[in-house]
């Protein structure tokens, strides 16, 4: 039977844990497993909690065919439709998130990538948001180029966002216009305009566990530190539409192996949260220390107040990390 507790004490010794031992800790006894990720967790990052907001900064008629988006053109755009917000609708955005106590403020859009025209126009809206509120400024943009994310840095934009989503063996299956290969060139095109990246994925897209421990292997090849963990939340009309949630069992499972792979990450519940029943609580104590509060781009989120409580009665302080 495998030792987790040698595991954790040669993860919290600063010792890489090996792709034999994490996949003998998914089936590990579960309490067992989520309360040595909890401690890794605070070993590594304290109680200190990364709090982030996200608006949806230009929505839906995307081209991309990803099974699990209600913004994809190919399924009947059913999200709605917009192209990118006027500057003041993202400062107020903003300011709305600040006032809640999230750290951190990303403008996502939909489509494969930003025009220039679209990145120029970005990058005066990102300026209008650091001049006014005290907010660290995030983007994900699609599969932009080197030149786009330099740009976007000189405005003020300290992170990227692009989520693999899931491991390289089965992201065909989610999706075909674009390439795992084609994600991680514009994370490295990220990184070499100067950004620190967020990337991670979506569980329950009909995946193994095995593809999202290779995810996680994946990220922390890349040294990605924020980890966005999201759960699959089935849309009508996409061809994930009628997939299972994973359990809560699961969920905290996912969240305790990522722990034991990326000791040191910030590791951010996102979609699918508000449909737990404890709005993310048990992760929060196998092994994740971040979310993202407030709705979600095409789905409801959990709101700030009640984030505020729940983490107050977990003993986090809201402070950026990863």
């Amino acid at each position: 039977m495998i030792n987790i507790r040698s595991l954790e004490d040669k993860a919290i010794a600063g010792q890489r844990i090996a792709r034999a031992d994490v996949t003998a800790l998914a089936d590990a006894p579960l309490e067992e497993l989520c309360a040595a990720a909890d401690r890794i967790r605070k070993h590594f990052c304290g109680n200190a909690f990364d709090l982030c907001a996200i608006v949806n900064g230009k929505s839906g008629r995307c081209g991309e065919d990803c099974k699990f988006c209600a913004q994809s053109a190919h399924y009947g755009g059913a999200a709605e439709q917009y192209a990118l917000l006027p500057t003041d609708t993202v400062v107020r955005a903003a300011e709305q998130s600040a006032r809640a106590g999230a750290l951190r403020f990303s403008v996502v859009t939909s489509g494969r990538q930003l025009s220039d025209a679209e990145v120029q126009s970005l990058c005066e809206t990102v300026r209008a948001v650091r001049r006014r509120v005290p907010v660290s400024v995030c983007v994900s943009a699609g599969l932009l180029r080197e030149q786009q994310f330099c740009a976007l840095r000189a405005a003020g934009v300290e992170r990227a966002h692009c989520n693999l989503e899931t491991c390289e063996r089965f992201f065909a299956r989610v999706c075909t216009t674009h390439t795992y290969a084609d994600k991680i060139e514009a994370i490295t095109a990220a990184r070499n305009a100067g950004l620190t990246v967020c990337s991670g994925g979506i569980m329950g897209l009909g995946e193994s566990m095995a593809d999202r421990i290779d995810l996680a292997f994946s990220l922390r090849a890349l040294g990605v530190r924020s980890v966005p963990v999201n759960f699959l939340q089935p849309i009508a009309g996409t061809p994930l539409g009628n997939v299972r949630p994973l359990s809560l069992e699961e969920r905290r499972r996912t969240v305790a192996l990522f722990r034991f792979i990326l000791p040191d990450a910030a590791i951010r519940l996102a979609g699918g949260r508000k449909d737990m029943p404890d709005k993310g609580a048990a992760c929060f104590t196998s092994g994740a220390n971040a979310c993202i509060t407030g709705d979600m781009l095409t789905t409801e989120g959990v709101g700030a107040t009640a984030d505020a409580a729940l983490l107050q009665t977990l003993g986090y302080t809201v402070q950026a990390h990863g």
